[in-house]
């Protein structure tokens, strides 16, 4: 939790808060079974709303990075298994659309993107 930092970029605040705990998820920094603070710590800690925390975690919960087991707390998820097939590939290209929205919206070069998506991919392999 001492990493997290919210910053007046305009974005809001559970997005930020989102984005960086998936980011610390993705980096190894928390792993599958790590037990999350709890949303009244995180609020405090941030200075923030407990209904901004709720909804960051919510849409956690949603994305399936993190479980919330009610009278325990929140625990990060286990990655699920691989998919294959129709499925698999439907859900490659709603992210791909989706992450492509989202360079749009920033402004950002999406094949510089895609570079930089690729080497971060390899990076993961070794």
């Amino acid at each position: 939790m001492a990493g997290l930092r919210l910053g007046e970029t305009g974005v809001p605040i559970y997005v930020q808060l989102r984005e960086q705990l998936l980011h610390a998820i993705g980096a190894g920094q928390l792993t599958p079974g790590d037990q999350m603070p709890t949303m009244r710590q995180v609020a405090v800690a941030l200075k923030v709303d407990l209904n901004t925390v709720r909804r960051a975690y919510d849409e956690l919960e949603r994305l399936g990075a993190l479980e919330l087991v009610r009278g325990r707390g929140s625990f990060v998820a286990l990655p699920p298994p691989a998919r294959a097939g129709h499925e698999h590939d439907r859900d490659i290209e709603t992210l791909a659309r989706q992450t492509l929205a989202a360079a749009a919206a920033l402004g950002l070069d999406p094949l510089a993107l895609a570079n930089r998506i690729a080497a971060l991919a390899a990076d993961k392999g070794d």
